[in-house]
């Protein structure tokens, strides 16, 4: 079967490799659809593992079924988790799935960008969803981020009517604008540094978009009433972003951890700043199978639409060109790349 193995965001190279043999419990599914994910672009996250075959945000068509496996049929279209928690650990039962050790090893075999992946059993049993007709393919692959977004939103106690700020527009960014809106945000105000991305934010539903190498929390102030906001949501690691999304929170006011930094990376938080003001800082990572289903219950009812956050859609032999579009982010939103 063909594949884009990764070596580099400038060197993703068309490869054959064997198609994967299933096992008892374990399912082999069809690709129709792989997202190319900003954290796939991270050279300094992926470049120590490669090469390797990357893609974990895909619909498919379920063509192979193990022994024991009834949860699904051949033919079944399905969305596939490649990271699922055990569901019984102490932080699985607290609610903290995403911590799992289990979700942390966890993978599928390659990466969805192939023509074929093998589901491992753990991953049938937690991680395997029949994708409604409501759903395509192209829509499917939003259904992973969208979770992770879903989770972020619900751990940062977000509440309709208040004031939110995202800082960043990208994919995850712009998920965030229409989530909020869709959940009752009295105002959506939007950061960026790219037009084309500044451009997308106002057609997500952003009700103010502001330049991020501007004064962003005196901005903020000047589309609010002058008022902070009560929620912010950093979706990049850049310093100076995430410092100017500290600076944009109100008093007794949130703010989400939503994207990595590099890992060398150093902050200085305001520290007296922030406890005197009572702002709560926390983190979301990933997405639990609740989220999941909560994601594709909005994208079947158009609750929340993302088609047109589609930018490309290219066959698999062009994997070199959709990595290179996600990775330079001028003038793309999500690429899909149907192998």
């Amino acid at each position: 079967m063909r594949a884009a193995m990764y070596h580099a965001n400038d060197d993703v190279r068309i490869v054959d490799l064997p198609k994967p043999r299933i096992g008892p419990g374990e399912i082999l599914v069809k690709v129709h659809a792989s997202g190319i994910c900003g954290s796939d672009v991270l050279e300094w996250y992926r470049k120590p593992k490669a090469p390797l075959v990357l893609g974990h945000e895909i619909a498919a068509e379920v063509v192979e079924v193990g022994a024991g496996v009834d949860r699904v049929r051949v033919g079944d279209r399905v969305f596939v988790s490649h990271h699922v928690p055990c569901g019984k650990c102490r932080y699985c039962l607290a609610g903290h799935e995403t911590v799992c050790d289990t979700l942390r090893t966890t993978n599928f075999d390659p990466g969805g960008f192939a023509e074929f992946v093998r589901v491992p059993a753990v991953n049938v049993t937690h991680g395997v969803f029949p994708l409604p007709k409501a759903i395509s393919d192209d829509e499917g692959v939003f259904i992973e981020p969208l979770a992770c977004v879903i989770r972020g939103q619900r751990l940062a106690g977000l509440r309709p009517g208040h004031t939110i700020v995202v800082i960043g527009s990208g994919v995850a960014g712009l998920l965030h604008v229409k989530l909020a809106k869709a959940s009752g945000a009295a105002k959506v105000i939007a950061t960026d540094i790219v037009e084309y991305r500044k451009a997308a934010a106002r057609k997500a539903g952003a009700d103010a978009v502001i330049d991020g190498r501007e004064d962003v929390p005196a901005k903020v102030r000047e589309a609010n009433d002058g008022l902070p906001a009560d929620y912010v949501i950093t979706c990049t690691g850049v310093p100076k972003a995430i410092l100017q999304g500290l600076g944009c929170v109100d008093r007794g006011g949130t703010i989400l951890f939503f994207a990595p930094s590099e890992p060398t990376a150093r902050i200085e938080i305001p520290f007296n700043a922030v406890w005197r003001e009572e702002v709560t800082m926390t983190s979301s990572y990933g997405g639990s199978p609740r989220d999941i289903l909560e994601a594709m219950e909005l994208l079947a009812t158009r609750r929340v639409a993302v088609a047109d956050l589609i930018t490309h859609t290219l066959p698999l032999a062009e994997a070199k060109k959709g990595f290179r579009l996600v990775a330079q982010a001028r003038d793309s939103i999500k690429v899909v790349l149907r192998p």
